[in-house]
């Protein structure tokens, strides 16, 4: 199973967790959509809401959140010692992804330009087996519904591999300044028969994945800037 998209989550993850095969797969998977919370002024990461755990007062861009009657949802935020221009081109220079983060194999704009509503791109990653799923790859065809620059993006789209499919995948991204950096928030939802039919072990990856992308997007923003900005 696949967030944009470990091991599972075993209540409160650590904030540096290690690199595994299924954490690295769930954050590829963290797919389609652009959002979501934060305690502000705190330099890392807020823990992790239990897995499962709806939400209310959801992220939004351009007063669109996501998908608000899936089951499947994982909301997180980290602050990254970087300028928000840094952290907002990395997020929305999907090209690239591959090159910081593992999980993407592959990623293509099907449109040029800087990425805008209406933009669509796809996305592969892989997704090891799961008790109600196979080993897969899964491709992703992910649309810009809203895109605030510097401010929010939002992306839907489906995830599709050999025996595996999320029906629509709902993504919201939020970045805001503060001090010493920006506070990334992001929540996303999945729908669909194979995902829903075991709805812990999703969400479960779900999260591993988007507290994964966070990291990696922290470590490599701040990496370019070279540490805390003024």
């Amino acid at each position: 199973m696949p967030s944009d998209h470990s091991s599972l989550l075993a209540g409160q993850p650590s904030r540096r967790r290690p690199r595994t095969r299924l954490s690295a797969t769930a954050v590829a998977v963290s797919l389609a959509t652009v959002g979501v919370l934060a305690g502000a002024g705190t330099a890392e990461a807020a823990p992790a809401r239990p897995a499962g755990a709806h939400h209310t007062g959801g992220l939004q861009c351009q007063g669109q959140g996501v998908d608000p009657g899936a089951v499947i949802r994982y909301r997180t935020d980290i602050v990254i010692k970087a300028p928000l221009s840094t952290v907002f081109k990395l997020q929305t220079d999907v090209e690239r992804w591959p090159s910081w983060q593992a999980p993407v194999l592959s990623a293509k704009r099907l449109d040029s330009g800087p990425l805008r509503r209406g933009s669509q791109f796809r996305w592969t990653t892989p997704a090891p087996a799961t008790p109600t799923t196979p080993d897969t790859t899964l491709n992703i065809t992910s649309t810009v519904r809203q895109l605030d620059r510097g401010s929010c993006v939002r992306w839907t789209g489906p995830a599709i591999g050999e025996g595996l499919r999320i029906d629509e995948g709902v993504h919201v991204w939020n970045f805001t300044e503060v001090k010493g950096g920006v506070r990334v928030r992001t929540e996303e939802t999945w729908t669909g028969a194979q995902v829903e039919a075991d709805v812990p072990t999703a969400t479960a990856v779900l999260g591993a994945g988007l507290e994964q992308w966070l990291q990696e997007l922290k470590t490599t923003a701040e990496a370019r800037s070279g540490g805390p900005c003024a």
